[in-house]
């Protein structure tokens, strides 16, 4: 099994069963993870090589116009798919087996946690593994301290406000507030 297959699987939404060829290759590359954002996180680097570690976490180009300042820790890296102009504040955690897609311009707040998988419920099963993708669309903020669970959708424009944990899709152009986050008004010019 290779990255290439289970990538394929993961998009897919397959189960990724314990200890099989498959979970052996997600184990492999979070250790890849590890030591790039040890990298990542351990001192300053400017702004160019942050981008460069960060192209080498997810295996895709970064537009030159994405900003992240570390801390940022991810333990999968290569299911990460980031638009330009978007901005990753302090101490964000990406877990994103299940894919991670962020729109252009998009404002990502401090120690906001996104989620991809869960564990099965059947406690012989629960060292399986069951992907959802988070897709955040175009110009969306996401406050601090913002928790974001598998399978969510966040339209364009919307708003997250701080300590919010998203466990539903959050329609375009809303504002969305509380846990779980709930729907407070639309977000107007």
């Amino acid at each position: 099994m290779t990255l290439t297959d289970l990538l394929e699987a993961l998009d897919a939404g397959d189960r990724i069963v314990a200890d099989s060829p498959l979970h052996e290759v997600m184990h492999s590359t979070s250790q890849e993870a590890l030591r790039i954002t040890g990298e990542l996180n351990g001192g300053y680097r400017e702004p160019a090589r942050v981008r460069e570690l960060l192209a080498e976490l997810t295996g895709r180009e970064i537009d030159e116009s994405v900003t992240l300042f570390p801390p940022f820790t991810s333990d999968f890296g290569k299911n990460i798919r980031l638009g330009k102009r978007v901005f990753l504040n302090a101490g964000c955690r990406f877990q994103d087996q299940g894919g991670i897609e962020i729109g252009d311009d998009c404002l990502i707040g401090h120690n906001t946690m996104i989620a991809t998988l869960n564990h099965d419920l059947v406690p012989s099963r629960r060292g399986d593994l069951q992907p959802a993708p988070v897709i955040i669309g175009r110009n969306v903020w996401i406050g601090a301290n913002v928790t974001i669970l598998p399978g969510v959708t966040i339209g364009d424009d919307a708003v997250v406000a701080a300590a919010s944990v998203v466990t539903k899709d959050v329609p375009a152009k809303a504002l969305v507030v509380g846990s779980p986050a709930r729907a407070l008004r639309s977000v107007e010019e």
